[in-house]
């Protein structure tokens, strides 16, 4: 219990902050233990990486649905597909949405373990063979689905069109033309639903371990990964 203590924490999306208190403030340990316990909700399977709020603002279940990303800097608009998989399918059906990226991508590894700094950490490699990639991402497939610290983005930035795999194991694709992604999920019969809600909208835990920040630096090393990326 002591290394979920030490590594959960709240987080929110951006502009939904929650008043009043913390659905976790007044549990007790074997409350905590109990929630954080539960990796199913139905048909739908978390990884060990996130919980939902003790309350369950958001109840996680399978879908996609269409969003908008808006760059106020540019006042542009991006089309968004933002979709939650159940674990046991995830890690394919993220496999299966890099095919229409194209044969050479760059990679970002994302990483909030240093838990003395604010924010994450962006690692960026330029030009890597997708089937390369692949195969070590494979390797590496626990940690990616079960560490709460680890984030991973894959571009074509020539589309451009972006694909995260982020800490809360959500699967966000960015970008025009979206449709041959939108076939993967439907192939994969994850239902479209715009009403859908993300655990990232509401309060929620994330957990990780020294094992996986370790296996983190591996990855890093495996990717050739030497730089921060903005």
């Amino acid at each position: 219990m002591g290394f979920l203590k030490r590594f959960f924490r709240n987080v929110f999306r951006e502009g939904s902050m929650p008043t009043g208190t913390s659905s976790f403030e007044h549990l007790s340990e074997d409350e905590l233990e109990a929630h954080l316990g539960v990796a199913k909700y139905g048909d739908f399977t978390l990884t060990e990486a996130v919980r939902p709020s003790y309350d369950l603002q958001v109840v996680p279940r399978q879908g996609f649905r269409h969003d908008c990303y808006h760059d106020e800097q540019s006042r542009t608009s991006v089309p968004v597909l933002m979709s939650a998989v159940s674990g046991e399918h995830l890690f394919e059906v993220f496999m299966d949405l890099l095919d229409p990226l194209g044969n050479v991508v760059d990679v970002v590894l994302e990483t909030s373990h240093n838990r003395d700094s604010s924010g994450h950490t962006d690692l960026y490699r330029e030009h890597i063979d997708l089937p390369v990639l692949k195969s070590i991402l494979w390797e590496f497939e626990d940690m990616l689905l079960n560490d709460g610290c680890t984030g991973l983005a894959v571009l074509n930035p020539g589309i451009p069109q972006e694909i995260q795999f982020d800490e809360h194991k959500l699967l966000i694709v960015y970008g025009d033309h979206l449709d041959a992604f939108e076939e993967v999920l439907e192939q994969r019969s994850i239902e479209c639903d715009d009403q859908l809600k993300f655990i990232t909208e509401a309060e929620h835990v994330h957990s990780s371990s020294d094992h996986y920040a370790r296996q983190f630096d591996e990855l890093k090393t495996r990717l050739g990964m030497d730089c921060d990326y903005d």
